[in-house]
């Protein structure tokens, strides 16, 4: 891949992350209670992206939520990486657009689970249309190298696999890692049948790996229930770099 839609990509991601905080500080929040609206001294929050700063608030103090964090550029460089890695494997091909678009909302997703345990339908909803719709724009493209036919089949069987989970063991699984499973089986499925198979596997297989680590460490015990989502959105990470590279 040539430097410049490399570079462009972690640009593109790093601005990204760095919009983050403040959506992130708003979907925060425990399930069934309202999206924060205001800062925590009460001054209203105007817009959904961007830092998480206020400037009612008195100097030294305007910075909450994510934004509050020692390492603010930890994110960006999260976010970079993400896109970057993604801009490499992909090559300059139409899907490309799809999972730059899809990257960020992902990483949100992802915090937003291992803070408070929940996937907000605001984002897998929007999230999954997103992936289905742009990815049939994509395959009418030249270069493109997937099935818009695959993708819509990989969102259903992904979503099925886990929705038969959900039903096994709903006290293990919320039904936000089902929703979740749409958008990522859809993008999984466009590289066919065994990148989807990876793609799940590796995720199931990330979010085994820290169950066993917290019960080993003494921070968990057997029921212990954990944060889903990051694992599966990281295995449909490792999936679609596999997927890119092998359409290379």
């Amino acid at each position: 891949m040539h430097a410049l839609p490399l570079f462009l990509a972690l640009l593109y991601g790093a601005a990204a992350g760095a919009l983050l905080p403040r959506p992130l500080y708003r979907l925060a929040v425990e399930p069934d209670r309202p999206w924060r609206s205001a800062c925590p001294r009460g001054h209203p929050i105007a817009g959904w992206a961007g830092r998480a700063v206020c400037p009612s608030c008195p100097a030294g103090s305007r910075t909450y939520g994510p934004g509050a964090s020692p390492r603010p550029w930890g994110r960006p460089v999260v976010t970079a990486v993400v896109c970057g890695a993604l801009a490499a494997s992909t090559g300059a091909r139409p899907e490309l657009a799809v999972w730059l678009l899809a990257a960020p909302v992902a990483v949100a997703l992802a915090e937003v689970d291992r803070a408070v345990r929940r996937l907000p339908d605001v984002l897998t909803l929007p999230l999954a249309a997103g992936v289905a719709a742009l990815l049939g724009l994509a395959a009418l493209l030249p270069g493109a190298a997937g099935s818009w036919t695959g993708a819509l089949l990989g969102g259903a069987a992904l979503a099925g696999g886990y929705f038969l989970l959900f039903l096994i063991n709903p006290s293990g699984m919320g039904f936000g890692d089902v929703k979740l499973a749409v958008a990522l089986g859809c993008a999984l499925g466009w590289y066919g049948w065994g990148v989807l198979f990876a793609g799940a596997f590796l995720g199931l297989l990330l979010g085994s790996v820290y169950g066993v680590w917290l019960m080993i460490s003494g921070r968990g015990r057997r029921g212990t229930t954990m944060a889903l989502g990051p694992y599966m959105i990281a295995g449909a990470w490792l999936g679609l770099l596999l997927g890119g590279a092998a359409a290379a």
